[in-house]
Parts: C-alpha cells; structure tokens; sequence
C-alpha cells in the first residue's frame, strides 16, 4: 500500500468510525496533517482522491467536508464509466448479464412493496411506450422511468443506483433503434405489458419470472446482434463467443 493510499484510508477510518460523521467539517489541512501523522502533501492528495470519489466536498473559501455518503452521490460515477464501455462488445454482455442478476430478484421484491401510486406510475410510462412505437427516444426514455418506478418501489437506494448505472442510456437507446428497425419492439413492450399485469397482483415469484424473460430476451437479442456487427459495426472484436 503507497503512502498516499495509506492517507486515504485513515481519513475512510475516520468516516466509518464516526469521528467525521456525514457533513462534518475537516480540519484545517496543517491540523489534519498532524493529527493522523501524515505530511501535508500526503494529506492534500488524499483529501483530493476522496472528493473525485465524491466521500469529501471541497467549498471553496469555505472548507473540505464530508458528504452524504448517499448511495446515489457515491455510485453516481458507475453510469458514466458504462457510457464509456460502449464500443467494448464483451463488456456490454457483462452488463447484461449484471442487470439478468439483480433486476428480476428487484422487480420480485417491488412485488410486494409497490404502492398504488407507484403502480399508476408505471402504468402511465407503459401506456407513452405503447403511443410511441416507432420513436426511438420516447420510448427509450419511458422505457428507462418504467424500470426506474419499479425499482425505487423496493426501497433500496443502492439496488436502484446500481441498475440504472449498469443500464446506460445509450445502450438502452441502441437497443431500442435495433428493435424498431428490425421489427422486435412488440415483443418487447409485450413483455413490459406482463411485468406490469405481474406487479398488480403483487405476486413477486410472477414478477420475477416476467423480468427475467424480459432481460433475458434483450439479452439474447444484444448477443446475436454483437455478433453480426449490426448494432455495433465498429466495435473491437473481443473474442467472445455467443453461446
């Protein structure tokens, strides 16, 4: 473990143990320094990984302190990073795979905490992707608040961050221009039509299996079409093979 490293973690201790509890002010940077040892240069980088890990929130003229720590503040980077795997066919079926994992177990547990609102809500999002059939960014966009209700009805703030995060809306709109193009997008809103018909019975091993077919068939769908080039032409070729 480097220096700096080291640094960081006695700042986290500080955070995990209470000592700099959410909101908190650091000290001075002189005081801090001593205070754990370190010289200020170790002290001022380390401070500085933090707040580009979004722990610390340096004000200006103010001060460093601590944030939140919100899940949706610390995981806030993972959509981004997503953004950024675009081009990497084999890292989009990871994904994929990721969101097969966590969404129907979600989508089971929404079963059985949904409200009557957030019901409402999911059925108006699937009523404007049934009226936008062939727009691409209307039902993309619907699509993602669609999933988005379904999750926050679990109440888990990291399970929400983390699926919208490995879900990544350009991906998501690749997807759904393929679907249209080639004629696939009824099926798919079909499918969105069942989890809906599934959480209004609140029956969560329905739901589950509503979502999983869901993911699973736009799953499938990526793979064949990664592997004909047709979604992606110019990306790398990773080597994986569908199965």
């Amino acid at each position: 473990m480097s220096l700096t490293d080291k640094a960081i973690e006695q700042i986290r201790e500080l955070i995990r143990t209470g000592a700099l509890p959410p909101g908190s002010k650091l000290p001075p940077e002189p005081e801090l320094a001593a205070q754990l040892g370190l010289s200020r240069n170790l002290a001022r980088e380390a401070v500085k990984v933090l707040s580009v890990a979004r722990v610390l929130e340096v004000r200006r003229g103010d001060g460093t302190y601590v944030t939140s720590l919100q899940p949706s503040l610390l995981l806030e980077g993972l959509g981004g990073a997503v953004e950024m795997l675009q081009s990497d066919s084999g890292a989009l079926l990871d994904l994929m795979e990721v969101r097969r994992l966590l969404e129907p177990v979600a989508t089971a547990l929404a079963a059985t905490r949904i409200s009557d609102d957030q019901l409402a809500e999911v059925k108006r999002h699937l009523d404007a992707m049934r009226e936008a059939r062939e727009d691409v960014e209307q039902l993309n966009a619907h699509d993602a608040a669609f999933h988005r209700v379904v999750v926050s009805a679990t109440g888990n703030e990291t399970l929400l961050t983390l699926l919208e995060g490995v879900s990544g809306r350009t991906l998501r709109a690749r997807i759904w221009r393929g679907m249209v193009d080639t004629r696939a997008s009824e099926r798919t809103l079909a499918e969105h039509e069942a989890i809906f018909e599934a959480l209004s019975t609140r029956d969560a091993s329905l739901s589950q299996a509503a979502a999983l077919l869901h993911v699973s068939h736009t799953e499938q769908w990526l793979r064949t079409h990664l592997e004909t080039a047709t979604l992606l032409p110019n990306s790398p070729a990773t080597g994986r093979k569908a199965p």
